[in-house]
């Protein structure tokens, strides 16, 4: 009984792709060139069902596997290779022979795959991978207003705990608009910071420039506008996950795992972690993805 594979080469403008009837002992392949375009996806689609493709791999070549694989998803089953398990000897490259290597390494069980979870569970990443990137550009924005203040010879985040926390979120306001002194400044802080006026009020002597106070301005501005961003992303991610609630308040019941890491985690690994086999696995996966 036949039973095609097919091997594509992605790149971003180009699919080189190759099948062959892996049930035989000798192989013979079919190639064939195609474009990235919508029509050349349809294309791609027909040409492998006109063979009875059971199953294809790719490689994850940066982004431009995905339409690939949307393409094909509904026609047969799909796998993802870590680019660097399929590496030619001697960094040697050629179209079809990296397709062919490809579809070979993949049946022999060479190749190490990646991944890649139903269209549900890849949504629900989309979403908190989109907030896990705004969370490293509002400490980015943090950074960049400590050093700011830092020239202008502000100690303020020395003094307080939370430089974008209420109180430091007044300040910081003032001081982008030109207010300079020191002790009305101070004033802003709320009185239960554990400082006090004095030292607040020395912190905050130094002296902004235009140029800082226009920056800081419109760091604080992009602040707020990533924290309303973050908001939206978080009630976004509650909803998807409705159906989830269960195992979410299982991980959340672990120490130092709140609400939006256990969404992070589920949109990782699912609800059941059914993908992995076992704990080990996991872990592996898990170890793994943390090094890339």
């Amino acid at each position: 009984m036949s039973y095609t594979v097919a091997g594509v080469d992605v790149h971003k403008k180009l699919l080189v792709v190759v099948a062959a009837d892996v049930s035989q002992p000798e192989w013979t392949f079919e190639c064939r060139r195609f474009g990235t375009g919508a029509g050349e996806l349809h294309d791609l689609a027909l040409w492998l069902c006109d063979r009875g493709t059971a199953e294809v791999v790719m490689e994850s070549t940066a982004q431009y596997w995905k339409p690939v694989w949307l393409e094909l998803e509904p026609h047969m089953r799909l796998h993802l290779a870590q680019a660097q398990s399929n590496r030619a000897p001697h960094g040697r490259k050629s179209d079809f022979g990296d397709a062919k290597r490809l579809l070979r390494r993949f049946v022999a069980g060479e190749l190490c795959l990646s991944f890649v979870p139903d269209a549900e569970q890849r949504g629900w990443r989309t979403v908190t991978r989109a907030r896990l990137q705004l969370v490293c550009e509002r400490v980015q924005l943090q950074n960049q207003m400590e050093s700011l203040l830092e020239e202008g010879r502000i100690k303020l985040s020395s003094v307080i705990s939370d430089l974008l926390g209420a109180s430091g979120r007044r300040i910081l306001r003032e001081l982008a608009k030109g207010q300079t002194n020191p002790q009305q400044l101070a004033e802003l802080g709320d009185e239960r910071l554990r400082c006090g006026r004095a030292v607040l009020a020395d912190a905050l002597t130094g002296s902004m420039s235009a140029i800082h106070r226009k920056l800081l301005a419109q760091h604080l501005d992009r602040v707020e506008l990533i924290d309303r961003q973050i908001e939206e992303l978080s009630r976004m991610s509650a909803q998807q996950m409705q159906l989830h609630q269960q195992a979410i308040l299982r991980l959340i019941e672990l120490p130092g795992i709140g609400a939006e890491a256990a969404h992070q985690i589920i949109a990782e690994i699912g609800p059941t972690a059914g993908a992995f086999p076992s704990g080990r696995r996991l872990a592996s996966w898990i170890w793994r993805v943390s090094r890339v």
